[in-house]
């Protein structure tokens, strides 16, 4: 009888581990000044280094925590700090239409758990694999998740670690590392006129609507670029 040459199970895990930790270091990396300044605002907002913790544990939302950090400092009450997260973390519907005929068929233990390590990284590179397998894969999502999450505490801990002993850690410019991991993940994708065309006219809808529209502007210039590259997509076809 022939024999089938196949791979060991551990070593086709292994393998699709390293594939996704690789793919998503670059943007674990250029989060860490951003999880550090989160674990510093916190402190700075009156949260003990065990609350702070949780904040990343829990949430796990970079921008909707440090918004919540700044209301929580300043007093504000419980139901507009929900209300905040909300519009800030919208776009995570979207994501999950985008993966919704792939994620249908899972259990229900494996959607809660790609919806916990939802971010805009995970979907980011989670996209990129689905184009070049042209299949979703939740182990790899799911994996590429988990690696982010790991690099989001370790520096919201080194943030917490540093900010009981430096002062002023939110003035030394760690926040540009938001603008520079959201350009990371935009500029790959950008390899089509739909593409650019949304992108342009979601920065620019953001500019111009922000004093007008500062509670939703994020949601109404996501739209304006999702419409504008949706006609162009169809036009081209």
């Amino acid at each position: 009888m022939m024999s089938e040459t196949r791979l060991p199970e551990p070593e086709r895990t292994g393998a699709l581990w390293w594939r996704a930790t690789l793919d998503m270091l670059p943007l674990s990396i250029s989060v860490i000044p951003w999880g550090i300044l989160c674990g510093a605002l916190a402190l700075q907002a009156g949260m003990s280094p065990l609350q702070a913790q949780l904040m990343s544990l829990l949430v796990y939302a970079g921008a909707a925590q440090l918004s919540a950090t700044t209301l929580f400092g300043a007093g504000t009450p419980l139901l507009p700090i929900m209300g905040s997260t909300m519009v800030i973390t919208s776009q995570h519907l979207l994501y999950g239409f985008t993966f919704r005929r792939d994620v249908l068929p899972l259990s229900l233990r494996w959607r809660a758990s790609l919806a916990f390590f939802l971010t805009d990284e995970m979907f980011a590179v989670a996209l990129k694999d689905r184009e070049r397998s042209g299949a979703f894969n939740p182990a790899y999502a799911l994996i590429a998740g988990f690696v982010f999450y790991l690099f989001w505490n370790l520096a919201t801990l080194l943030g917490i670690a540093a900010g009981q002993y430096i002062d002023g850690l939110d003035k030394m410019g760690l926040d540009f590392a938001i603008a520079a991991t959201f350009i990371a993940m935009t500029l790959p994708a950008m390899k089509n006129l739909p593409m650019v065309a949304a992108t342009l006219v979601s920065g620019g809808t953001a500019l111009v609507t922000k004093p007008l529209l500062a509670e939703i502007h994020i949601i109404v210039s996501a739209l304006a670029g999702m419409v504008v590259g949706y006609v162009l997509h169809r036009m081209r076809r």
